[in-house]
């Protein structure tokens, strides 16, 4: 893995996940009801738990407005949540604000166009190889595992590899 890459998620302070084709597989499910039916990945999840473990703050931008997303988020204990938001770039804004972080502090995974205004902006970026191309040809990294299939969980490792604190989270494991 080239050494900028690393760098770059070595000064993660907040990672912040969009929802539709990164946390999910990007497809929408719609039940008998008409609510939407999302799928996540438990190897996300705890790469998520692993980050907050480790003093790393995480946070949800979607531009879908979904319930489903709000349990998740909770099961997780996600901090930051902002759903329905057409404006990334404002909810991105807005979160550092509230959180005192700058955007260099800042990883962001995306996998559409209407997340390159904070993926430009972000200290670390990344998608997913099922993102769009025009995503993926302009973040630091790109997964290999597909959006909704452990990509949060291999950046999550990555992150939490270059800040030298995944062999001790994997240490506590095999005890």
């Amino acid at each position: 893995m080239p050494t900028n890459i690393h760098k770059k998620a070595r000064q993660v302070k907040l990672m912040i996940f969009d929802v539709d084709g990164v946390l999910t597989d990007g497809k929408l499910l719609f039940g008998p009801d008409g609510e939407i039916i999302k799928e996540f990945h438990v190897l996300d999840g705890h790469g998520i738990r692993l980050l907050q473990q480790s003093g790393i703050q995480t946070a949800i931008i979607s531009a879908r407005q979904s319930a489903m997303v709000i349990r998740r988020a909770e099961d997780l204990g996600i901090g930051h949540v902002q759903l329905g938001i057409q404006d990334k770039l404002s909810a991105f804004t807005a979160l550092l604000s509230k959180t005192g972080m700058d955007a260099a502090d800042c990883g962001y995974i995306g996998d559409d166009v209407i997340d390159l205004p904070i993926l430009i902006r972000a200290g670390f970026s990344a998608s997913v190889p099922n993102g769009h191309a025009e995503v993926r040809s302009r973040v630091d990294y790109v997964t290999e595992a597909a959006g909704g299939n452990g990509a949060i969980r291999e950046i999550c490792d990555l992150i939490l590899q270059a800040q030298e604190k995944y062999l001790p989270i994997m240490e506590s494991y095999l005890k």
